[in-house]
């Protein structure tokens, strides 16, 4: 009964919210570690609640309707001139004055990830999709950030609050979602679907386990593009494009970061790989994506739900080996 239950979780639909993200469901709570691999955080890969993952990395068009709404004057800097004056990897616009500033995103970059966005700017749009957007605030929430400076008074300590619902991944999380195979209940050396190294492609030449890596292409790939290539939970490009900050504190200056990016070799994908950075550090090769509780399954959907999802996650891993 307790399999079917964890099933069930992975068909409720996220909190409304976090509407404008597209939100992958991980169950399978209290899972085992991995213990052959490299991981900042203690028990890798090991989470013991449920929870859901955004399935694509954030992209200029999520982060520009969070400027929008947060970045009139922009005291914290959450919006970074590259992003406009970048014309291969920036994707989002700024006009006007400081106190009516508008954001945009450009032509062709409204679903490629958002980069030149640090740490602090990653659960600064938690903390809001945590306060129901709009108006929500940016400073409390998942997250409580003192000083209203764009690199935080707490900076090098801060971490989750108690009953946060919307947040920045944790690296158990992320690493989770990227490399557990729940139906054999082992870890994959890559994140899409198999332990044979990926391949450093075009999307256009995707046939499975692919990615965006080693100047393969050069510049940022829509998030999604290797439509062949998701992980067993069906998460798409936790291997190569940008690299995504994790919560993970490795020392008092460096946050965790895993994944690679467009411009690494295909090794830096795997899981063996754990890196950090300084968590102000705002560059064209770096991004996140964002996670979620899972709200309480009720039993009514019970034997019509578990089945169909038992056989989704079959069909999935059947496609990646």
């Amino acid at each position: 009964m307790r399999q079917l239950v964890v099933l069930v979780a992975l068909f409720f639909s996220p909190p409304a919210e976090a509407a404008t993200i597209d939100w992958v469901p991980i169950g399978n709570p209290n899972n085992a570690a991995d213990t052959l691999t490299n991981c900042e955080a203690a028990n890798c890969g090991s989470v013991d609640h449920a929870y859901f993952i955004s399935r694509y990395e954030t992209t200029n068009a999520q982060y520009a309707e969070f400027l929008n709404a947060k970045a009139a004057t922009d005291p914290l800097g959450l919006y970074n001139a590259s992003m406009g004056s970048d014309a291969t990897f920036g994707g989002i616009t700024q006009t006007g004055v400081s106190g009516s500033h508008t954001y945009t995103a450009k032509l062709g970059f409204e679903n490629k990830p958002v980069v030149y966005v640090s740490f602090y700017d990653a659960l600064r749009f938690s903390n809001w999709l945590d306060n129901g957007e709009g108006i929500g605030d940016t400073e409390t929430g998942a997250y409580t950030l003192l000083g209203g400076t764009a690199i935080p008074s707490n900076g090098p300590t801060v971490t989750r609050n108690g009953g946060a619902n919307v947040f920045l991944t944790s690296e158990n999380e992320w690493y989770k979602a990227a490399y557990y195979d729940a139906l054999s209940a082992t870890y994959l050396d890559y994140p899409t679907g198999t332990d044979s190294v990926t391949g450093c492609v075009a999307p256009g030449a995707d046939t499975g386990n692919s990615a965006n890596c080693d100047l393969a292409v050069g510049a940022l790939t829509d998030a999604g593009a290797y439509g062949l290539s998701d992980s067993p939970y069906g998460t798409y490009d936790q291997g190569g494009n940008v690299w995504e900050w994790n919560e993970e504190i490795v020392s008092v200056s460096s946050r965790g970061f895993r994944g690679g990016s467009w411009g690494n070799g295909v090794g830096i994908l795997a899981a063996s790989i754990a890196s950090e950075f300084d968590p102000s550090y705002e560059g064209s090769g770096v991004g996140f994506r964002v996670a979620s509780l899972v709200p309480e399954p009720g039993t009514s959907l019970l034997a019509m739900t578990s089945f169909a999802c038992l056989a989704a996650l079959r069909r999935r891993t059947a496609r990646n080996r």
